[in-house]
């Protein structure tokens, strides 16, 4: 078991938390496929501090999501503490995890995300008056380093831990890197290896087998997978049990996925409202269909999509395809 200060978490299988992607109707989907912890998309400290109305309605969280994690972001003291105290005694939220690790220009000029990993002694100032400032346990999700001459990655973990951090998250690249090239699991084994708080390992966990080779390889205590999760709750669910009892289970059907795609639009249609989730739901359509015979031919007319009835009948339209052609070639066989 998973624990990360007083919370315990059932599994060491984590959904990262993913910009864009990662609001109430998609944690809630991947915590019924049982992911041990689901975190929140990072939300802004001066969004919170000013009440922005875009930034209040992501605090959102479903009972039923829990435990999780909600991820903050920003570059200054003090509207950090102020946002991390809002959210300590505001909202529901299990952990408090601070942004360490987004390489998007747009938050690093902020000196936030990535940029902190460039001082050491930034993390330390920051995460202790966070600390200090709540009772949820805080936590950490970084990047190795900036580029390959400046990876601080031991010393930034352990000025976690000194700062009273609880655990830390770990991506095995550079802000440099993005999202490109392959992660380093040696850094992270070796942050593992120098702090006595929890450590959960990110990047290139594509299968269940990863994430299995990813904790025996590292000695992490959890295993952290984002990208692999996109329209693919079943990745969630198929590693938890290859993890708990080795076995592999197979893919899911067709019809199971879009069976799944329809509750998760139905999930943001309530979140939000019908035309802002029709919109929002045509990247996690394309994704549900990835790997799906005939997604290309669909794919156009469901970015065309504004309405729930238009969106669903082209799913299904999809399904009765696919099940058609299957069922011709047992006959044929």
């Amino acid at each position: 078991m998973l624990k990360i200060g007083d919370i315990e978490i059932k599994n060491p299988v984590v959904l990262a938390p993913m910009a864009g992607v990662c609001n109430s109707a998609f944690r809630l989907t991947v915590k019924e496929f049982g992911a041990g912890l689901v975190c929140a998309e990072m939300v802004s400290d001066k969004g919170i501090v000013f009440k922005n109305e875009k930034t209040m309605n992501m605090l959102y969280i479903d009972e039923r999501e829990k435990p999780l994690s909600l991820q903050i972001f920003g570059g200054e003291k003090g509207t950090l503490v102020e946002a991390a105290k809002f959210v300590d005694k505001n909202t529901n939220a299990d952990i408090i995890d601070i942004n360490m690790g987004c390489p998007v220009p747009k938050i690093t000029k902020c000196d936030a995300g990535a940029r902190w990993l460039l001082d050491p002694n930034k993390i330390y100032e920051m995460v202790s008056a966070v600390v200090d400032a709540v009772d949820k346990p805080v936590t950490v999700k970084m990047r190795m380093g900036w580029d390959d001459e400046h990876i601080f990655a031991v010393k930034n973990a352990q000025m976690v831990e000194r700062a009273g951090g609880k655990a830390v998250a770990l991506h095995g690249r550079t802000r440099v890197q993005m999202y490109e090239g392959k992660a380093n699991w040696d850094i992270i084994r070796g942050v593992k290896q120098s702090v006595n708080i929890p450590v959960i390992g990110n990047g290139d966990v594509q299968t269940p087998q990863d994430a299995k080779r990813m904790l025996e390889e590292t000695g992490v205590d959890g295993v952290m997978i984002g990208r692999a999760a996109l329209g693919n709750p079943w990745m969630i669910y198929r590693t938890v049990q290859y993890l708990e009892t080795g076995k592999l289970l197979g893919e899911p059907s067709v019809r199971e996925k879009i069976d799944v795609c329809i509750l998760h639009l139905d999930r943001l249609i309530a979140l939000k409202n019908e035309n802002i989730a029709v919109r929002e739901m045509r990247k996690h359509a394309a994704w549900y269909l990835k790997g799906v015979r005939g997604n290309a031919r669909v794919r156009n007319a469901i970015n065309e999509c504004n309405t729930r009835e238009d969106l669903v009948t082209l799913l299904n339209g999809l399904v009765a395809d696919a099940e058609e052609l299957e069922n011709s070639q047992l006959i044929v066989g």
